[in-house]
């Protein structure tokens, strides 16, 4: 997938608009179609020839539908499908005695992205993007797409910001990096946002906290608005910018901070967390959120596989933190308690350090341990220092990097 910034005249805004609009009533169109038939006399209209013949009359009947390419006309009918196969997924594995919500296919109030299966767009430069029926949008094409050029879509974001995004074919890549044979465990926290098999700590960065001044005061500009005037809309727009940017500082340094993991490790062992159950603690919710683990590891899935590398989730995640890594044996403690002091063996390292060695311990086994705060083979926060996405001098408990 390659995404690039689009930046589309007022008229070209202006149409964009009115083919989302318009996408969005043929789905509902064609979903009241297909339950009123099925009421009526039990008829089944979800498959796509069934679905692409009514999308033909719909077009004969109102011509407004006419304005839209006709391969966007028929992705509609593709969403439509598949929100019927996973909804027949989903029944037969509720009846196996799987516990899950079945959702039937419902109403669209609006689209947020139209997609050209198959054509309908053509690069005229390296500056602009010719769109059927729309015309040619400035395209910021920071990097060539490689491969073959299967769909792009067009989106906008809640900060009013539009977006192409080319779905290509490309060979799998096989990795080649000489390290291949090095493993890892990883445990993912809110004091450190990760710790290392290896006692080195990657420092959290908590974007969303150190943007809550900004947060703040760009709600209240939108609570001191009237609802539905123009100056809300801006408002909204603004904090929408906000939060835009820290999502996109949380990306760019969970990014970095794989690459870096994957190129470094050949076999990573991380957690099997269940992150809805961590949110329902509300005292840490937030930051759960904020640190964003789920996004992480799967970064570093496919970066592994890319890398010629594997990830393995540790099934024995539960109690890691108070299972001694080097005799076996539980030592309880609170999660207020940061330091693994065993009684048994007399081990005595950090909490997370303790279990990213239990995560590599349980699937792959340890070869060496590193005490927390050891010097490691390859400084990986060196690094992200180096990048910019941790500022130098950046501390943890005791420790400050430069």
């Amino acid at each position: 997938m390659y995404e690039y910034r689009l930046y589309p005249s007022k008229v070209q805004q202006k149409r964009l608009f009115s083919h989302f609009n318009l996408c969005c009533e043929l789905y509902n169109i064609l979903l009241k179609r297909c339950k009123d038939a099925y009421k009526e006399d039990k008829t089944a209209l979800n498959s796509k020839t069934k679905l692409s013949e009514m999308v033909k009359e719909i077009k004969d009947n109102d011509p407004r539908f006419k304005e839209v390419h006709s391969q966007v006309l028929q992705n509609c009918v593709d969403r439509l499908s598949k929100a019927y196969a996973n909804f027949f997924r989903r029944l037969k594995e509720k009846q196996s005695g799987k516990k899950i919500k079945v959702g039937f296919p419902r109403f669209k109030k609006q689209f947020k992205s139209i997609t050209y299966p198959q054509s309908g767009f053509k690069f005229i430069s390296d500056k602009k993007l010719r769109v059927s029926k729309i015309g040619g949008i400035p395209i910021v094409l920071h990097r060539v797409p490689k491969g073959k050029v299967k769909t792009m879509t067009i989106k906008r974001n809640k900060a009013g910001q539009w977006f192409a995004v080319f779905a290509c074919e490309v060979e799998s890549p096989v990795g080649t990096h000489s390290t291949t044979d090095k493993a890892v465990g990883i445990d993912v926290g809110i004091e450190s946002f990760a710790t290392l098999s290896t006692g080195e700590h990657i420092p959290n960065p908590r974007y969303l906290v150190k943007s809550e001044k900004k947060l703040k005061k760009a709600h209240r500009g939108v609570s001191g608005k009237v609802k539905g005037s123009k100056n809300r809309g801006k408002a909204i727009y603004r904090l929408a910018k906000v939060h835009v940017k820290v999502a996109n500082q949380r990306r760019d340094f969970q990014h970095k901070l794989s690459g870096i993991i994957t190129n470094e490790f050949g076999t990573i062992a991380v957690e099997d967390l269940r992150i809805n159950n961590m949110l329902k603690n509300h005292h840490l919710a937030k930051h759960i959120s904020d640190a964003s683990w789920n996004s992480f590891i799967q970064m570093l899935c496919y970066k592994a596989e890319s890398a010629n590398g594997r990830v393995l989730k540790n099934s024995k995640t539960k109690g890691s933190s108070i299972r001694c890594s080097n005799c076996g044996k539980d030592v309880p403690k609170p999660l207020s308690v940061r330091v693994h002091n065993c009684p048994f063996c007399g081990f005595t390292t950090h909490r997370d350090h303790n279990s990213a060695l239990n995560h590599l311990k349980d699937t792959v086994g340890l070869t060496e341990i590193y005490a927390c705060g050891d010097s490691t083979p390859t400084s990986i926060l060196q690094r992200l220092v180096a990048s910019g996405v941790v500022e130098a001098g950046t501390t943890f408990g005791s420790t400050q990097f430069h």
